[in-house]
């Protein structure tokens, strides 16, 4: 059986990191408005993620265990995606996921580009069902920007990608200040890895994000 840590996050908090914005949404000090819906994802939690790091997260859920984690920590140096996210790589092999894709992606344009690395794991499997957890970074302005979303696909296909639209979008928006994009900033399929052609073992499904 694999199974993901539960995730080390504080409670809901008020903290000055966060104002209260229009329609329920919470405007980071980044000027990142994380909303009360996000397409099918509810917001249930926003707060500190790491006080050390400065850094703050909102944390969302739908329908079908998929959930979707914001994380924004300031930079104060060169940041490496790969470097940054390789504790979490770390504990997903050590507990069996399968790395099945890695990219970059640059969103955005020559304006305002952002460069997004993105490794997804498998950590479980079904006959029609592939349990996965994609990880996202970028840098925008003084900002390092992560993205996390459990999955399965191909039922949650449109939801990681309307969840990693509306992230991206939102940075390029309100913290690079860029004018918004006239089409979706990672188009369909782009954000998915290939599926798996043979089913694996029948194992448990997903855990909730770090």
């Amino acid at each position: 059986m694999l199974v993901a840590a539960p995730p080390a996050f504080a409670q809901t908090t008020d903290i000055d990191a966060f104002k209260d914005g229009p329609d329920d949404a919470k405007v980071h000090v980044s000027g990142f408005s994380c909303p009360q819906f996000i397409g099918h994802f509810e917001r249930d939690a926003f707060g500190e993620r790491d006080p050390s790091k400065g850094a703050d997260f909102c944390a969302y859920s739908a329908l079908d265990g998929v959930y979707g984690t914001i994380t924004l920590t300031p930079l104060k140096g060169p940041y490496n995606a790969r470097a940054e996210l390789a504790p979490e790589f770390t504990e997903q092999e050590g507990i069996g996921g399968k790395l099945v894709g890695e990219k970059t992606l640059a969103l955005g344009g020559s304006k305002a580009p952002l460069t997004v690395y993105t490794r997804t794991y498998e950590t479980a499997a079904l006959e029609t069902l592939h349990y996965r957890i994609l990880f996202s970074s970028g840098t925008v302005g003084d900002w390092a920007l992560e993205a996390t979303v459990e999955f399965a696909t191909p039922r949650d296909d449109d939801k990681l990608r309307d969840f990693l639209n509306a992230v991206y979008t939102e940075a390029l928006v309100h913290i690079a200040k860029a004018p918004p994009p006239a089409s979706p900033v990672i188009p369909a399929a782009t954000a998915v890895a290939p599926p798996v052609t043979a089913p694996a073992t029948p194992l448990a499904g997903p855990a909730r994000p770090h």
